[in-house]
């Protein structure tokens, strides 16, 4: 049974939803893929709206099969569906659901993904491979998406992969509200690479303009990198380290034990999408971390529970973003 796992509702500076506008029933319908049907349902709850009613079955060969089971003719659609494990079947099943909804004549589909895969596929780091990030652009536009809606990227440029408008949102103020709930001291941010570096700086200016540490890591092939140095001081201080991803933990536990060895004080792990491939639950949980902090944009079961974990739910501001997008209002203002 899919979240069994506590999460925790951060409070955030957004307004409460205007019912009046959004269950304007003529026009907005919000339905939800299988992958994340509980961060579905919290982001109709914030919305006033119930999930759109839809058909979803296999057929024996392993075939899908896709119906929505009222009219949304002239509608605005919204189509929750993070492209997580199984990646290639919920990705298969958006596609499916905005081609039902492209011919059922809906006037605008908004996927909503609030985890893309194959995002780290985004470049060539070698012959013969292919941008596989790209090719999900294609075959989402093809089938007759109108507008994405996506959270925490692992490479901003997968914006530009897309011609069709793109909303892109960050988990950074429920993240931020937590931490800012536990009121800790002397707390300097840490990038896991040279790549993270932007986020960790945005970050730290959103906490008080905390200093800032990068570790100097090389990678040796895929889910395999070498953690070399720590450039900045986190000697006596309590290190927040904070990336997009947490998939193996290799990346992350390196960091956080040398860290340690540097003298962190605490170190505390950040991540927006909790992908957690073994062994990553064996390595988060071995004591290296104060607490593990991740969002809801990926489902949690019991088996990927262990003390230090800390869920922190994202409906709310999915919900939000959705609702300016309906009311052509700015998206980016909640983040300044």
């Amino acid at each position: 049974m899919l979240q069994e796992v506590a999460v925790i509702h951060a409070t955030l500076p957004i307004r409460a939803p205007v019912p009046a506008i959004v269950n304007d029933h003529n026009r907005l319908r919000l339905f939800s893929g299988s992958a994340n049907v509980p961060l579905s349902m919290e982001v109709a709850r914030y919305l006033g709206l119930d999930l759109g009613p839809m058909v979803r079955k296999r057929f024996a060969d392993g075939e899908l099969y896709i119906q929505i089971q009222e009219s949304i003719r002239g509608c605005d659609v919204y189509l929750i569906q993070p492209s997580c494990h199984p990646v290639n079947d919920n990705l298969m099943e958006l596609l499916i659901m905005i081609d039902a909804c492209r011919r059922a004549s809906a006037r605008q589909i908004t996927a909503v993904i609030p985890y893309y895969g194959y995002a780290r596929a985004d470049r060539k780091t070698a012959g013969r491979e292919s941008i596989t990030a790209k090719l999900v652009a294609n075959l989402i536009t093809e089938a007759g998406a109108s507008r994405i809606l996506a959270m925490d990227l692992h490479s901003a440029q997968i914006q530009g992969y897309f011609d069709i408008p793109f909303d892109h949102v960050y988990s950074l103020p429920v993240i931020l509200d937590y931490l800012t709930s536990k009121n800790l001291s002397d707390i300097v941010v840490v990038s896991p690479d040279v790549g993270g570096v932007a986020r960790a700086r945005a970050f730290a200016k959103k906490l008080n303009d905390a200093p800032l540490a990068i570790i100097d890591k090389r990678r040796q092939a895929h889910n395999v990198a070498e953690v070399l140095n720590i450039i900045g001081d986190v000697k006596d201080k309590t290190a927040v380290l904070v990336d997009d991803i947490i998939d193996t933990a290799g990346t992350i536990c390196k960091g956080g034990r040398l860290l340690r060895e540097q003298g962190a004080r605490q170190v505390y792990a950040c991540a927006t999408h909790a992908v957690f491939s073994p062994p990553a639950i064996e390595r988060l949980s071995n004591g290296i971390f104060e607490e593990v902090i991740v969002t809801n944009t990926i489902p949690f079961n019991e088996e990927k529970n262990f003390p230090q974990l800390r869920v922190l739910s994202v409906a709310n501001l999915l919900g939000e973003t959705i609702c300016r997008i309906h009311e052509d209002t700015s998206v980016s203002s909640m983040f300044r």
